[in-house]
């Protein structure tokens, strides 16, 4: 009978094309829209993905996201340093500034402040230099995409030339030379990102009375970090996360004020309803076609469980063939557009949400077909 079964799929070709295309297409926009969106979620945390040594983060309590940026005073980093069981604990400056190029233009930057001594919080990954050059004189370190991009020289004939080690620009009026470039996650909003030490971060930054953005802090071996991080709430009056509770507070806040997840929801949910009326409505037509040959099969002895298996297992193929084209597809546009703009994060449980969204249209569209077949009486194939 599964012979059979397949036979009456494959054997109306237009009909079986027609069904896989629609669940490839459901598919396809399903899995991408909630990579993209995902991709763009983790960007909006994307530097303290690439702060790796950081345990806990102190800032100040009515901080709502990453780059909601409310200054401390400088003394915060020592108070957090003199709680126990803190194993270090050192300033961080985050901020935007503008920065004049050589051509005169100016671009927005992301700029990040490193403790003077250390260097913790650096880049992950350096491309040219190294993070030690950050010592020298007005020097500071930017990433791969924002020299390439926003921050390079544009010819008279439209051509690019990349910011590269020993070119200079200006950051709020003073001279900053760049000593290396670093490889780092892209910013939400695609902003060139700049390294520097905290002191010299300070002297770019515009004048206030308070400039220290977070305090990051290293608890000691053993130490539980939500024990840990409310021991430093109580002693300095500051809010203390861990890493995993800041990046929760940022994508809550995205998720709470922003368009973004009902803009991508709405795709999704099109596709879904796009996915069940095409796929839906062809796969019913498909056994309304067939309804002679499941009539004379019923003639012949075949149970109705027989039936529903045959078109369980034409919705089974037809779905299984429709999801692995559609997400075959995602994946190859995203690994295509990796480099590019486009944010694109593709995770395993992506892929079950977008399996199970095709198993609900095959679902669907089983049921619709399962009802027509089981009321068939045989007797009716044979009156014409």
């Amino acid at each position: 009978m599964n012979f059979i079964a397949l036979k009456m799929l494959v054997g109306n070709r237009a009909r079986y094309l027609s069904i896989v295309i629609g669940l490839t297409f459901a598919s396809l926009l399903i899995t991408q829209q909630s990579a993209i969106f995902m991709g763009l979620m983790t960007r909006t945390f994307g530097f303290l993905t690439d702060t790796a040594l950081p345990d806990i983060w102190v800032m100040d309590p009515k901080v709502q996201y990453i780059d909601d940026i409310k200054p401390l005073k400088e003394t915060e980093s020592i108070r957090v340093r003199s709680v126990e069981g803190v194993a270090w604990a050192v300033p961080l400056y985050k901020g935007l500034l503008k920065a004049r190029l050589s051509n005169g233009t100016f671009q927005t930057c992301n700029v990040i402040g490193l403790d003077d001594e250390t260097l913790i919080g650096g880049p992950p990954r350096m491309l040219q230099g190294k993070l030690s050059e950050l010592r020298r004189s007005d020097a500071i370190i930017v990433n791969d995409i924002g020299a390439a991009g926003k921050l390079a020289t544009v010819l008279p004939d439209g051509r690019r030339v990349p910011l590269k080690i020993g070119d200079t620009m200006e950051l709020n009026d003073h001279r900053a030379v760049v000593v290396g470039i670093c490889q780092v996650q892209r910013t939400f909003q695609s902003q060139p990102v700049v390294y520097t030490t905290y002191s010299r971060a300070t002297v770019f930054a515009p004048r206030e009375r308070k400039l220290l953005s977070f305090v990051a802090a290293k608890a000691k071996p053993g130490q539980d970090f939500h024990t840990l991080c409310q021991r430093i709430c109580k002693t300095t009056g500051l809010a203390a996360y861990t890493k995993d509770e800041f990046k929760k507070l940022t994508i809550r806040y995205y998720m709470k004020y922003t368009g973004i997840p009902v803009n991508f929801g709405t795709t999704v949910v099109l596709g879904f309803i796009v996915g069940i009326a095409i796929a839906g409505q062809t796969f019913f037509s498909f056994t309304l076609d067939n309804l002679r040959y499941f009539g004379t099969l019923k003639a012949m002895g075949a149970t109705d469980r027989v039936l529903l298996q045959m078109i369980l297992l034409q919705a089974a193929l037809v779905g299984s063939i429709g999801y692995g084209l559609g997400v075959g597809t995602a994946s190859a546009l995203g690994t295509l557009l990796g480099r590019t703009e486009l944010s694109f994060l593709l995770t395993w449980q992506l892929l079950l949400v977008s399996a199970s969204a095709v198993m609900v249209i095959c679902a669907v569209s089983a049921i619709l077909s399962m009802r027509k077949v089981i009321r068939l009486e045989p007797a009716v194939v044979f009156q014409s």
